[in-house]
């Protein structure tokens, strides 16, 4: 019965792809007997309950197979049916190219750029382990509730991309026993045959990043060609047993077999396979030939109550375990609902910390307070750096690391419980197990390193900002105010960049009390965000009534009115950052002239643009024309908000190597210059 569903998951994979005229039939054909071992016999999950809190996590590395994975959903009865499989890839289906996170059920991440949807695995692993110190941290590891295995199916082009080099490392010296790696070794990639670009040992290489690996052979020496299950399955078996390292298991398939002429090529890969070797895959198999999408109905509804069958005896194993720790645990039951709820704690937001008035102090050191004053109120956030906890800030004081024992050192000790991450330097990585970690849902983490490398991130920031997740990325340095290290780690077009991510808010406090507000904001509306951080000290001033300052609780709205002046404003002047400051003095400036200014501060363009007509009139009325905006980096953004009377003081080049207030001087962030803009845009406003 198993081999019959098999050689309908293969026909199947086939006849969606030659259906839609397009996709990538040749592994969902060839992993099918190894991805129905997976789904049918190893995987703990509940057809019905996709979110089941007791579930093993799943994720397809591979996302252009995506049949893969749909098809053992349909054989599984886990929400999709015949008819989805037969809508492959069309507009509005359940079944589109690549899976996709909260579209499809059962599916835990949105994957397709090769290698981020293994390093997100390694998230989800490391979110298991914390999950299980933050709500069990009495029961030994491998006995809560709160653990699970994360299985990963991965192939050729996830192992070429560096990224899973990045998490493949982290991994190993995280020693998560939870994560098992099944890599689909056929040796094809689009343009054909892997021999061209890729010759490493990758198991040697896994090895050494210290891994259990292990290898499968289907295709033997002398080229006979055989689909063994019981030997994937001992493996699998194996590599659960496996406590104390991640498994590999290196499956050597042939890509698309049997089918005639094509398997074992890259024509296969990403293309349909025509109606001639259409009908050879199936007469290889049994099949009709002349049918299409002719299902073996008995082993479909064989595999169907098997994976019920399997579920029930799951939940008649878990669910005892879980009432048991609820009812010892109430307190740690409340917040586990409250977190899957996505509501944060009942007056948390009385931990964020008050800042002196007039003392200036930067942006990121403010993050760090914020924090540490933060952290016993807020017990799922967690997160660290990549290798630059001292310089982001990122650091909660008086807390272990998360890692294993013997990985401690004089500076960190930690435990596989712990809280503060190290993510070493690896950018990009640290992005993708973030967004693993945010997918999991379990807690809420932050990443940081220097806004400069956003870029080396952008990718898994995108995905991120696509599947809405709460991830926040804590970017430092984030200007030329950065200074002697010149023109390398100056941010000057990573604003607009990452302001041109749709879903992304970026924000950018002016001072340390808009930084406490950010971060308010940030963690209550639960969504990807990017907070753009100073170096340099900026001034705090005092706000509120009396001084002529708006309190910074307008933060959460994107932009407000800092400092107004009386009656309708001659003119406007934005800002964000470190350059508010500059907008500040100017509108001194420009009073001293007769001419009445209004400060506006924009933290995050994003949210203001999500406000209603009335409140962005309000705070940019239409009438006034003149604006200027004053921001260490191009102009870009700004286009919208100034309109087409507006100045922008801006740097459109690179920077340079040298002091950081020697380059705003240099280039002309400062007030004086502001003055000069909004002389030019009144002139503007009045032709």
């Amino acid at each position: 019965m198993d081999e019959r569903a098999v050689t309908t998951a293969k026909v199947l994979a086939a006849d969606a792809v030659e259906k839609t005229g397009n996709g990538h039939p040749g592994t969902a054909i060839s992993l099918a007997p190894a991805a129905y071992l997976l789904f049918q016999r190893h995987l703990r999950f509940d057809p019905a309950d996709d979110r089941w809190l007791g579930r093993d996590r799943f994720i397809l590395s591979a996302g252009h197979t995506s049949l893969t994975q749909y098809i053992q959903l349909y054989l599984a009865g886990a929400g999709l049916e015949l008819h989805d499989l037969e809508q492959l890839r069309v507009l509005g289906s359940l079944t589109p190219g690549h899976p996709e996170f909260r579209h499809t059920r059962g599916i835990e991440l949105t994957t397709g750029p090769l290698g981020t949807g293994f390093a997100a695995a390694v998230g989800f692993a490391m979110s298991s382990r914390r999950s299980h110190g933050l709500l069990d941290p009495e029961t030994p590891l491998g006995e809560s509730v709160f653990d699970h295995d994360v299985y990963v199916i991965a192939g050729d082009g996830c192992m070429q991309e560096g990224v899973t080099s990045e998490a493949a490392s982290l991994a190993g010296t995280q020693e998560l026993g939870n994560l098992t790696v099944l890599y689909d070794d056929n040796h094809i990639s689009i343009e054909d045959d892997t021999n061209i670009a890729f010759t490493e040992d990758v198991l040697a290489r896994f090895e050494a990043y210290g891994w259990h690996v292990q290898r499968v052979d289907w295709l033997s020496e002398d080229g006979s060609y055989s689909e063994d299950v019981r030997a994937l399955d001992e493996a699998l078996d194996a590599a659960k047993a496996e406590t104390g390292r991640p498994s590999i298991i290196a499956l050597r398939t042939v890509i698309g077999w049997p089918t005639p002429g094509k398997a074992n090529t890259g024509a296969i890969h990403g293309s349909k396979l025509g109606s001639d070797a259409l009908r050879g895959l199936k007469e290889a198999l049994g099949a009709d030939p002349d049918r299409m999408f002719a299902v073996d109905q008995e082993a479909v509804d064989t595999a169907r109550a098997n994976a019920a069958r399997r579920a029930r005896e799951a939940h008649a194993e878990w669910d005892p375990r879980f009432e048991a720790w609820r009812s010892a645990h109430p307190e740690r039951a409340e917040m586990l609902e409250r977190i899957v709820e996505g509501r944060m704690p009942e007056g948390w937001e009385e931990s964020l910390p008050e800042f002196e008035p007039g003392k200036a102090v930067a942006t990121r050191a403010a993050s760090g307070q914020v924090l540490n004053a933060i952290a016993s109120a807020v017990p799922e956030l967690w997160g660290g750096s990549a290798d630059l906890a001292g310089s982001n800030n990122t650091f909660m004081k008086g807390w272990p690391s998360f890692l294993p024992v013997d990985r401690s050192s004089a500076m960190f000790p930690g435990n596989p419980f712990g809280r503060n991450l190290h993510f070493g330097v690896r950018e990009f990585a640290m992005a993708c197990l973030m967004n693993g970690i945010a997918a999991d849902g379990l807690s809420r983490v932050y990443g940081g390193t220097f806004f400069v490398f956003s870029d080396f991130q952008r990718g898994a920031v995108r995905l991120a900002a696509l599947m809405d997740l709460p991830v926040v990325h804590v970017w430092t340095h984030d200007s030329v105010g950065v200074g002697e290290d010149g023109p390398t780690h100056q941010p000057i077009e990573h604003l607009a960049a990452c302001r041109a991510i749709p879903g992304l808010a970026v924000v950018r406090p002016a001072d340390a009390e808009e930084t406490a507000q950010a971060w308010r904001a940030v963690l209550e509306q639960r969504h990807p965000a990017g907070l753009v951080l100073s170096r340099q000290n900026v001034p705090n001033p005092a706000r509120g009534a009396g001084t002529g300052l708006a309190d910074a609780t307008g933060v959460a709205r994107g932009a407000y009115v800092l400092s107004d002046c009386e009656g309708v404003p001659d003119v406007i002047l934005m800002g964000s950052g470190s350059e508010v400051q500059y907008a500040l003095a100017a509108q001194t400036l420009l009073a001293d002239q007769g001419i009445a200014a209004r400060v506006v501060s924009v933290p995050c363009m994003e949210w203001f643009g999500q406000q209603d007509a009335d409140y962005r009139e309000s705070v940019l009325p239409a009438a006034v024309r003149a604006r200027v905006s004053v921001e260490a980096g191009i102009a870009m953004p700004w286009r919208g908000l100034v309109g087409d009377a507006g100045r922008s003081v801006s740097i459109e080049h690179f920077g340079a190597s040298g002091a950081g207030q020697a380059l705003f001087d240099e280039y002309g962030i400062d007030a004086p210059h502001v003055v000069s803009a909004a002389h030019e845009s009144l002139a503007a406003a009045r032709a």
